[in-house]
């Protein structure tokens, strides 16, 4: 049977590590270099806003990180190229997310999976639920909406080349109230690749209902703890205790 991972996502601000609410940066907080022996991968995303950043920042992020993190390193934040793409990798980074650059142009997904492999691909996508129960993908940082739904976005980008999925609620993030089960179980049995959930976890039995219910792969993390080595170590032990098989180190 396949580990289930656990994963940790930092969101930086102009190369400064802050935590979000409602895809808003939050408060900044000072980072105490995430346990590279007990989580099993870490994403790192530059959520600056148009003008309002200067991007080499995030260049020294993914730089740092890759000398010092012996987990898979996956990168995102305005990737729209395939030199954007190079110039993560030459940084270090082991994967790259695409988001809203996949929205605006989905040829996008399948250069980067030709010229890197699949595995390099993470498809991240964004949504939102209505009020009468639909999903729908939103773009531009949770601002923009698609028209798509979550299950068909992913569906497609399987298809183009995405080697896994990164789903995220837009409504559970920053809240610490569980993730959203119903969504994530949606694109799961939609896709046969591995989907990663993000978005609203504020304990460890949120990351046990979203493995044992949802079927996901992995449960990421970005707000609920320090990123210490007890921390993920303990949550990992909790899973274990559920019966859900993760990589104890």
């Amino acid at each position: 049977m396949l580990r289930k991972r656990v994963i940790t996502v930092l969101t930086f601000n102009d190369g400064v590590l802050f935590r979000t609410k409602l895809f808003r940066p939050d408060y900044r907080y000072t980072l105490n270099f995430v346990d590279s022996w007990s989580v099993d991968e870490v994403v790192v995303l530059d959520i600056t806003r148009p003008g309002e950043g200067d991007g080499p920042n995030f260049e020294e992020v993914i730089r740092s990180f890759a000398s010092r993190c012996f987990v898979p390193l996956s990168a995102g934040g305005g990737i729209r190229t395939l030199d954007d793409v190079r110039r993560f990798m030459a940084l270090g980074a082991d994967k790259v997310v695409v988001n809203s650059g996949a929205l605006e142009r989905p040829g996008l997904i399948g250069e980067i999976a030709e010229a890197y492999g699949v595995q390099c691909v993470v498809l991240s996508i964004d949504a939102k639920r209505h009020d009468d129960g639909s999903y729908e993908v939103f773009g531009n940082c949770g601002s923009r909406p698609t028209g798509r739904s979550p299950e068909d976005w992913a569906r497609e980008g399987e298809s183009l080349g995405a080697g896994e999925i990164l789903i995220t609620a837009i409504d559970r993030d920053g809240w610490l109230q569980g993730y959203d089960i119903e969504l994530c179980r949606n694109v799961s049995d939609a896709v046969s690749v591995p989907v990663l959930a993000l978005g609203g976890c504020g304990s460890w039995k949120h990351m046990s209902e979203v493995i044992s219910d949802a079927g996901v792969s992995a449960a990421c993390t970005q707000n609920i703890y320090h990123f210490t080595e007890a921390s993920i170590r303990a949550a990992k032990k909790y899973l274990g205790s559920k019966g859900l098989p993760v990589r104890m180190s």
